[in-house]
């Protein structure tokens, strides 16, 4: 008679079981991810001050300085730096935030073990994506309050102009981190991030708008500012919390809303790309 074999599998062990369950999503995975990411940003209290601190010491220090009325425009010189002190800081939190962190853990070989673990890309940036919007929407809330109580800046009155408000923060705010995850790939080390990152940033706020009134920058200025995003955001935003008879300062008399959502979109299209086609998790250096 032929002898049988028994075939039943033996059960798993602790660990196999453990190997065989599945792994949180990158959407889940990225809500922890981002959690992290705003608990350790707000662990460095330097770079909290600095981080709110830096534009609304600009702004009182333009709004002190240029305080009289514009003529023909219904505002004053100091409310006009109240917008273009906000977009400054959506950007600030996004794409100089992303662009210099982001190099220097690629420099210090934090994204080379992320890379490592079972952590999906996405969730790492999805983490990234939280952190930008909670600090940008706190530096916003910030500016705004300290506009509406010292520079008389009021507040929309319609549902619309908040809807208005709404789209221009989600579209800038990504235009600006996908382009700060790109440029991260630009410094050669995570020291010359900082120098690297700021330079553009700093230029952008001279011909956008931000530092300097629209109707004295050269038009050649305001030709090459308007290619990018930070210009749009400003203009945007004047349009949303300063009266309609302000409009008469801006390039083309106009707020220009519809040709902000295509540029800011297109930007968002063009950031994608970028970081898709440069982003390193090793540094040059690593091989």
């Amino acid at each position: 008679m032929t002898e049988t074999t028994n075939t039943t599998a033996a059960p798993l062990s602790g660990t196999e079981e453990r190997t065989t369950e599945r792994l949180p999503g990158a959407w889940r995975l990225g809500l922890r991810r981002g959690a992290l990411e705003i608990k350790q940003f707000f662990r460095l209290r330097e770079q909290v001050v600095f981080t709110f601190a830096f534009p609304v010491v600009f702004l009182f220090l333009f709004a002190s300085i240029f305080s009289d009325d514009v003529r023909g425009a219904g505002v004053t010189a100091s409310q006009l730096y109240v917008p273009a002190m906000m977009a400054a800081g959506i950007m600030s939190t996004s794409f100089q935030s992303l662009g210099i962190s982001i190099a220097i853990e690629r420099d210090e070989k934090v994204l080379r073990r992320l890379r490592g673990t079972p952590m999906p890309a996405a969730a790492y940036f999805l983490g990234k994506v939280w952190l930008v919007l909670v600090t940008g929407l706190l530096e916003t809330a910030v500016l705004l309050a300290v506009g509406t109580t010292f520079y008389d800046v009021s507040l929309p009155s319609s549902p619309g102009k908040w809807l208005t408000f709404g789209w221009l923060f989600l579209l800038g705010i990504t235009a600006c981190a996908l382009l700060g995850i790109a440029i991260g790939s630009v410094p050669g080390s995570g020291r010359s991030a900082t120098s690297v990152v700021v330079l553009p940033f700093l230029v952008l706020q001279f011909i956008s708008g931000g530092y300097i009134s629209i109707d004295t920058i050269p038009d050649w200025m305001l030709n090459i500012g308007a290619v990018f995003p930070l210009k749009w955001l400003c203009q945007g935003l004047r349009g949303v919390f300063l009266p309609d008879s302000a409009h008469v300062l801006e390039q083309a008399g106009s707020w220009e809303f519809g040709k902000a959502a295509l540029v800011l979109g297109a930007w968002c299209v063009g950031g994608l790309v970028l970081c898709l086609l440069t982003f390193r998790w090793k540094s040059r250096r690593a091989g």
